[in-house]
């Protein structure tokens, strides 16, 4: 009984194997789950715990979706459906998938907008399909960052993907350099400007500083002390110092 635990932690879910029907999702406990669409007709591993279920894919985990507790309920992912709804971009709107999206807020009010304008550009048909190749970019890059991308693009008055994916890029990379800025910014810079003046608003546009200015005097060099009065207490010391210098 005194023995270590095991390294590996127990496992509290059940395996099954389901086959993938050509709706694109398994049937689990009488609901039903999505699975991303290149599996359809397959066999897949199912994970089922407590409250969640993963479906794998050999060891890969390829979809995670919270346990459903009522009968013949299901839950889709808009992700899993889009190559489908690339080549029928038709059934998006009607699309289970995206009313569940926009339920849960994955499907925000700025892809809506860019759905908008794209459809007012260039049609309902093709329009969608723009918005289904904005969503595929969620798959490499963060969903905060794409959000961010098409916010701007939609801003200028364009619906090009490609700019999307320029400006979510962007977008990380200012997040990451705020990151590296983040740790000047402490609570020991909050107690400092306790008392001061609030600092007056930076010109839009500008960048920000990251080394804060007002740790710094004004002018450098009325911040050094006066060394006159050093300089005349050593001097005996540097006169002995010649003197034995010169008798030596």
């Amino acid at each position: 009984m005194l023995r270590p635990l095991p390294t590996d932690g127990y496992d509290c879910g059940i395996d099954l194997t389901p086959v993938v029907h050509r709706n694109g999702r398994v049937t689990v406990r009488q609901c039903y789950y999505s699975v991303p669409a290149k599996f359809i007709g397959l066999k897949v591993r199912v994970k089922l715990r407590a409250n969640e279920l993963w479906i794998y894919d050999g060891r890969h985990v390829v979809a995670r979706h919270p346990r459903l507790t009522r009968r013949y309920t299901f839950h889709d992912i808009l992700d899993h459906y889009l190559e489908i709804l690339l080549v029928k971009p038709g059934a998006f709107a009607g699309a289970s998938a995206l009313a569940q999206a926009r339920a849960e807020g994955g499907f925000t009010k700025t892809h809506e907008a860019f759905w908008a304008a794209a459809k007012k550009k260039c049609g309902d048909r093709e329009g969608t399909r723009q918005l289904i190749e904005v969503l595929l970019l969620h798959r490499q890059l963060p969903a905060h960052a794409v959000v961010s991308g098409m916010a701007t693009v939609v801003r200028i008055g364009s619906i090009s993907t490609d700019l999307v994916a320029i400006e979510a890029r962007k977008a990380i990379e200012d997040t990451e350099e705020s990151d590296l800025h983040a740790p000047l910014g402490t609570a020991d810079d909050e107690d400092e400007t306790v008392g001061q003046e609030p600092a007056e608003p930076a010109d839009e546009g500008a960048k920000v500083i990251s080394l804060n200015t007002r740790r710094l005097p004004s002018d450098a060099r009325s911040a050094l002390p006066d060394m006159s009065k050093y300089d005349r207490l050593l001097m005996p010391v540097k006169n002995t110092t010649t003197r034995k210098g010169t008798s030596a």
